[in-house]
C-alpha cells in the first residue's frame, strides 16, 4: 500500500517506519483515506522498546494515537428496565429528616415539642444532652429570639439560663417583664434559633439553621406575638436574612411577617462589652415604645 510524504513523515514520528521497494514510486494518494501499515521487522522491533526522548506529535498526527478502552465496570450490572418504564434512580441513604413544613404547620405546642425532642435532621443530634425548645407564655406579647444554646443551656434544656440568661433577666425586670410570671402581655417567650448547642460553643452552620427554621417559624405562628426581639448575629440573619453588622440594623423598626422586629446585642456579648449596654437598653425602650404605639 503507497503512502504520501506527509503521511510517512507523521508515523516516523510516531515510531513507525515505512517498509517500501527502493525502486519503487510513490503514487499520490488520498491522506484522509484508512490504509494498513507494513512495518519492516528491525522497526518492529524498536517500536517495541521506550526512546529515549519521545517528540510530541502536532495535532493532526496525535488524532491517530489509540485510545485506551474504558476499564470494564465491577460487580453486577443492572438488568435494564423493561420497555415504556423510565428508571427512577435510587439516592444514597441519607441522615433521617425533620418533620415537613406541611406537617409542621398542624403541630400543637405538644406535637411541636415533642418533633423537637426527637429531631435528627442534622449533626448536632449526636453531640446534644438536651434539646432546647423554649420557654415562656405561650401567648406572650413580647418573643425574644436568640442564637444557639450554650453549655448550661444544653444540661437544663432552657434557654438563656447561664450569665447571659441573668443579664437578660435584669434588663426584662426593668420594663416590668417576666419570663414566668404575670399576665400574657407582661411576659415574654425565649427562643433560639438553634435547638441544640453546637459542640464547643462554635458559631452554628448555615445547614444547621436551615433545617431549625421551621420550628422556629411553627413558634411565632403559634405565639402570634406582638413585638420580637432579635438578639445576636445569628438570630437576626435568620429573621430578617441580613448579613448587616448588628450596629447598622439597630435603632429602627423591622418587621417579620407582619411583626414589629427590633435588632439588638446579645447578653453573652454586652458581657464582654459593657459601654454596648446602655445601647442595648435603648433597644429596649424603642421595643416598648413600638409596641405601645401598635394598634
Amino acid at each position: 500500500m503507497s503512502w504520501s510524504e506527509r503521511q510517512r513523515r507523521m508515523l516516523e514520528m510516531m515510531g513507525l517506519r515505512v517498509w517500501a521497494p527502493e525502486a519503487a514510486a510513490v503514487p499520490p494518494a488520498d491522506e484522509g483515506a484508512a490504509a494498513a501499515v507494513a512495518v519492516a521487522p528491525s522497526a518492529a522491533a524498536e517500536t517495541r522498546a521506550e526512546p529515549a526522548v519521545a517528540p510530541r506529535p502536532p495535532a493532526s498526527a496525535r488524532s491517530l494515537e489509540p485510545v485506551a478502552p474504558p476499564p470494564a465496570a465491577t460487580g453486577p450490572r443492572a438488568a435494564p428496565p423493561p420497555e415504556g418504564v423510565v428508571a427512577t434512580p435510587v439516592p444514597a441513604p441519607s441522615r433521617e429528616r425533620g418533620a415537613g413544613r406541611a406537617a409542621l404547620a398542624q403541630m400543637d405546642w405538644t406535637q411541636l415539642r415533642e418533633q423537637v425532642a426527637q429531631c435528627r435532621a442534622c449533626a448536632l443530634c449526636e453531640t446534644r444532652k438536651n434539646t432546647v425548645f423554649g420557654v415562656g407564655h405561650e401567648r406572650a406579647h413580647w418573643m425574644i429570639v436568640g442564637e444557639a444554646p450554650g453549655e448550661q443551656e444544653d444540661l437544663r434544656g432552657e434557654p438563656f439560663v447561664g450569665p447571659a440568661g441573668q443579664l437578660l433577666d435584669s434588663m426584662l425586670a426593668a420594663l416590668g417583664l417576666s419570663r414566668q410570671d404575670g399576665p400574657a402581655e407582661r411576659q415574654v417567650y425565649i427562643a433560639n434559633t438553634l435547638k441544640c448547642r453546637p459542640p464547643r460553643n462554635r458559631n452554628p452552620e448555615p445547614s444547621e439553621l436551615a433545617q431549625c427554621e421551621p420550628y422556629l417559624q411553627r413558634q411565632i405562628e403559634l405565639i402570634q406575638p406582638r413585638i420580637i426581639l432579635a438578639m445576636g448575629r445569628f438570630a437576626v440573619q435568620q429573621l430578617l436574612g441580613s448579613s448587616e453588622a448588628i450596629g447598622r440594623l439597630r435603632g429602627r423598626v423591622h418587621e417579620y411577617q407582619g411583626v414589629p422586629l427590633i435588632v439588638t446585642y446579645h447578653p453573652a456579648y454586652l458581657l464582654r462589652n459593657l459601654p454596648d449596654k446602655a445601647r442595648a437598653w435603648d433597644d429596649l425602650c424603642l421595643a416598648l415604645q413600638t409596641l405601645e404605639r401598635a394598634p
